[in-house]
């Protein structure tokens, strides 16, 4: 797997509103507009979603995906990685989200994808951090209504 992009936001809202809406992997779909779709396949026993399909629509990266969570570092970090795709042939990332104050958040977004098709590694990079960079400022809008 070739090294994850990564960002960080600040969002004024308190640390458990904010894992809330990340924690709900089912509700993307109603803040992200990469998601188009995200259904729960599998949960574990505390009722957290270990395995979601789902359907990603984020400009050049288009493709339906199951993807397995990892809630063993939760709530600091959420993991993800990819168990199979259309197009993709890897993908991982993770979540990270710590308190600034009692009412702002600071959340890190991971991510690393591999295509079965030849990409330059240098546009493969910027579509990552482009996907980022938009999922952080969604999930910033979205928490901060």
């Amino acid at each position: 797997m070739s090294e994850l992009s990564t960002s960080t936001i600040s969002i004024d809202a308190p640390l458990e509103s904010v894992r809330a809406i990340l924690f709900d992997l089912a509700g993307y779909p109603s803040w992200s507009t990469a998601i188009k779709s995200a259904e729960v396949k599998q949960s574990d026993d505390q009722g957290r979603a270990t395995s979601v399909k789902v359907s990603i629509d984020a400009g050049m990266m288009k493709d339906r995906v199951l993807l397995n969570y990892d809630w063993s570092q939760a709530p600091e970090r959420l993991e993800f990685s990819l168990e199979e795709a259309d197009l993709l042939t890897a993908m991982n990332g993770a979540y990270i989200t710590k308190a600034i104050d009692a009412d702002t958040t600071s959340v890190t977004y991971e991510l690393g994808v591999e295509v079965s098709m030849p990409i330059p590694s240098m546009m493969r990079t910027k579509a990552e951090k482009a996907t980022i960079d938009q999922a952080l400022a969604q999930l910033k809008a979205h928490a901060e209504e």
